[in-house]
């Protein structure tokens, strides 16, 4: 770790964080639109839409291993900078007994509530079936799907770059495969897919867990798993859930505000949710690419503030932003220009394709903001400071998009639902850049 966070070079420094997280972001979308695809060679429209209704479900579930695996890395790596090993081990410590125990508890709840919930996640008597299939091997899944989730982050701020990135992976090339068998050969339809998801969490968690034997048998680890020697710290345990819980906010207000959105959008037809459906898994591709670059780069602006190392610290943030930027308007100009060509690759009918294709043209517009929202929410994580990530989170998810879903389907339908994310990304990410800046100075007169 610590050749990676003293590198003179900023600009290797970001890209060797950065690029694994926006490996292992990338086929974390794959086996997403793996599901999509080979649910869609079913040509069930009604079988897309429940996977589109399950997708906020599994990202709460997600959401959740957040609060430790991002609260924690970011607690880790500020005490690494300030060379504070013990501690820094007992928070990884800490973080990975919550996480089961967070499992353990998801799956009781979501299996002695399946219905409910898919309820609640938009399902009517079309699509009920589909999604109470689909969630059911969700939940049994969730213990896998909370460590999974939460290695990734946590690995990342002891050291274990390659392997947090192996093992995200690994996890989602077994679920690829398994999707095919479960899907097709089998005709297992959705409860196919989440069987293929909560078996690859399965297997990156058989690999997280060897990594971590194989540091102790090397004595190279930083904690013990022995529960002999868990002793849970209050002060720990407060400022890891204090920074995760803005972070895991983040993903579940975002499920609750696509819930209430595939709601607004079920008004129109199952075909209208498939269509966006398949719009907002291609326009996953930029979205996970520029989280993977936020998230990759936390523990080293953390690992910098921890070592005072402000010049450092504000030059990581600039750079990130224009590497976010530019990432992001290539992906724009791609969607713009190829939209219907790329439905075309999960979809049948030619007037859903141009629907699809219609909806990831709005989608797309705000592709390049997103460097700036993830990068300023990523930089108050990693400096400990809840409260302006929190409000970052609560200004789309709350008080912008929710409002702007229901005021622009009143006037523009379909279409105005459609194109209340760009327009709320671009308020928020004005919004983000005056915190950032006010930060800035406030760093400089404290300088």
């Amino acid at each position: 770790m610590q050749p990676v966070f003293e590198e003179k070079n900023i600009a290797k420094a970001i890209l060797t964080m950065g690029i694994p997280a926006m490996l292992g972001q990338l086929t974390t979308l794959i086996y997403n639109i793996a599901d999509t695809f080979f649910v869609s060679m079913t040509q069930e429209p009604a079988m897309i839409a429940a996977v589109t209704l399950c997708t906020p479900i599994l990202l709460i579930i997600m959401s959740i291993a957040c609060i430790f695996g991002m609260g924690g890395s970011s607690v880790a790596a500020r005490l690494l900078g300030e060379n504070k090993r013990d501690l820094a081990g007992k928070t990884v410590q800490f973080c990975i007994y919550a996480m089961f125990f967070a499992g353990i508890l998801t799956l009781a709840i979501g299996l002695c509530f399946t219905r409910p919930i898919a309820l609640l996640a938009g399902a009517d008597e079309e699509t009920m079936a589909y999604t109470c299939d689909y969630l059911q091997f969700i939940f049994l899944g969730a213990p896998f799907i909370m460590f999974s989730n939460g290695f990734v982050h946590l690995f990342r701020s002891i050291g274990l770059i390659k392997e947090s990135t192996v093992g995200l992976v690994l996890g989602n090339a077994i679920n690829v495969v398994l999707d095919y068998v479960l899907i097709l050969p089998l005709q297992m339809g959705t409860a196919g897919a989440a069987l293929a998801t909560s078996l690859g969490f399965f297997f990156a968690t058989i690999y997280y867990f060897f990594c971590l034997w194989k540091q102790h048998k090397n004595k190279t680890a930083l904690f013990s798993l022995s529960p002999k020697q868990f002793r849970p710290s209050f002060y720990l345990a407060k400022s890891v859930v204090s920074i995760g819980i803005p972070g895991a906010l983040i993903t579940v207000l975002m499920s609750i505000s696509n819930i209430v959105l595939n709601q607004y959008i079920s008004r129109y037809g199952a075909n209208a949710v498939a269509a966006y459906g398949i719009a907002y898994k291609i326009d996953m591709v930029p979205i996970m690419l520029l989280v993977g670059l936020s998230q990759g780069v936390t523990p080293l602006i953390g690992f910098c503030y921890g070592a005072g190392e402000k010049e450092r610290l504000s030059k990581t943030m600039f750079l990130s932003i224009c590497y976010g930027l530019v990432l992001g308007l290539f992906f724009t100009v791609l969607f713009l220009l190829c939209s219907n060509q790329l439905t075309a690759f999960f979809l049948h009918e030619e007037t859903l394709i141009a629907q699809a294709g219609y909806f990831l043209r709005i989608l797309c517009l705000s592709a390049g903001l997103l460097s700036i929202i993830n990068m300023v929410t990523s930089y108050f994580q990693a400096l400990g400071k809840a409260l302006p990530s929190l409000c970052i989170t609560l200004m789309r998810n709350a008080l912008l998009f929710i409002p702007a879903v229901i005021v622009l389907n009143h006037i523009g339908g379909l279409q105005g639902v459609i194109a209340a994310q760009p327009v709320v990304e671009l308020i928020l990410s004005i919004f983000c850049l005056i915190l950032y800046a006010r930060e800035c100075r406030k760093h400089n007169k404290n300088a």
